[in-house]
């Protein structure tokens, strides 16, 4: 009968890493070890199958030999075959349980794992988001203790195995059917613990300091982006990687340009005779002053496009727009000359208001008419 492939008896792929083939193999035998489906006959075939084909490729060399001659490369294997011939349930179901959340949660004995992640905050001018810049910052990290050199222990001693867990960090309690997996509270899921604390870094294994870095901000970064620097976080236990380190920029208020995406919006005032007559009136850009030509009969909140004066975007190099909106300024500290001259004004719009001199107001007057009118019929 022709054996069923191992890594499908396990459901992964050919390229699965140790990880993966021990979380795969654990989840299957807790669902089909004898102490869980008692007097099963097809589960406990099912528990050997998986068994042998997690022992098969969690062994480098007899994997590579699976993946070589498939089933073939174990036909004459006297260990194999033994192994067949006298199974016994040695496997605690408890322990498969225990591991499996192990594996989920994380174990808290992998001592050599990669440092922590950090984050800088960065606030930047809209100048220099916009230019792009470099920027040196200090940071606060962690490195090896250099008297220890991440042993934690004082020169020529060791760390000593726990002996509540027997070095495996954890501690398993029964209740009935299941077995509670805990970290172990003397040495804290290490499995060893210090007894001889290095004097320099109190048995840390690493000290404080302070990291100065150069960091080139490119052009057209935006608020709340993120610039990833690898291995430039806090570094791991026992000499482990370090982990990476995230700058997050933080762009000021600008006093006169506001950014959406890659178009820059500002407002521009104008004196309510430019507004009328039209002229010429500067603009500022972050490359220097522009003239922008305002036509006749200008209305206040007007939105002008300046196209090619915004934000290179980052992503393709498409370069936004700059809006201008005029804002029509009331004059104020009028002298007796300037009043009576918009005195005279005022009057003149008054006798011609039938000619449409003011065509918002005419609308909104003729709108509160009706809308009275109408109130009274």
């Amino acid at each position: 009968m022709t054996k069923k492939d191992y890594y499908e008896m396990l459901n992964i792929s050919k390229s699965a890493n140790d990880r993966e083939i021990k979380r795969a193999y654990k989840r299957l035998a807790v669902k089909y070890h004898p102490d869980r489906n008692k007097n099963s006959k097809n589960s406990e075939k099912k528990f050997k199958e998986i068994k042998e084909a997690y022992e098969i490729l969690i062994n480098p060399e007899k994997r590579e030999a699976y993946d070589k001659y498939g089933h073939s490369a174990f036909d004459n294997n006297a260990s194999n075959n033994q192994y067949h011939e006298s199974f016994t349930h040695t496997t605690d179901f408890g322990d498969i349980f225990g591991d499996v959340f192990g594996d989920i949660f994380g174990n808290s004995r992998e001592e050599n794992s990669k440092g922590s992640d950090l984050q800088y905050n960065l606030n930047l001018d809209l100048e220099d988001a916009v230019k792009g810049v470099t920027k040196k910052i200090y940071i606060p990290s962690l490195k090896t203790c250099n008297k220890c050199h991440g042993k934690k222990t004082e020169f020529g001693t060791d760390p000593e195995i726990c002996k509540t867990c027997n070095g495996n960090g954890n501690i398993h309690t029964r209740k009935g059917f299941f077995t509670v997996q805990q970290t172990c509270p003397v040495c804290n899921g290490k499995g060893k613990f210090v007894k001889n604390p290095c004097k320099t870094c109190y048995g840390h294994g690493r000290i404080k300091t302070t990291k100065k870095l150069s960091i080139k901000i490119p052009a057209g970064i935006d608020n709340n982006d993120k610039i990833r620097l690898n291995n430039e976080g806090e570094i791991g236990e026992n000499n482990a990687p370090a982990g990476d380190l995230y700058i997050k920029i933080k762009v000021n208020e600008h006093q006169i340009f506001k950014r959406e995406k890659n178009n820059l919006f500002c407002e521009i005032p104008i004196n309510f005779t430019m507004a009328a007559l039209g002229g010429i009136v500067e603009v500022p850009t972050l490359n220097g002053k522009i003239k922008l030509k305002i036509p006749p009969e200008t209305q206040s909140n007007k939105l002008f496009r300046i196209p090619g004066k915004g934000v290179q975007s980052i992503k393709n190099n498409y370069i936004g727009d700059l809006l201008c909106k005029v804002v029509i300024e009331t004059p104020i500290n009028l002298n007796k000359n300037q009043k009576k001259l918009l005195y005279k004004l005022g009057k003149s719009l008054e006798k011609n208001k039938n000619k449409k001199n003011s065509p918002r107001s005419k609308r909104f007057f003729d709108g509160v008419k009706k809308f009275f009118d109408s109130l009274t019929k």
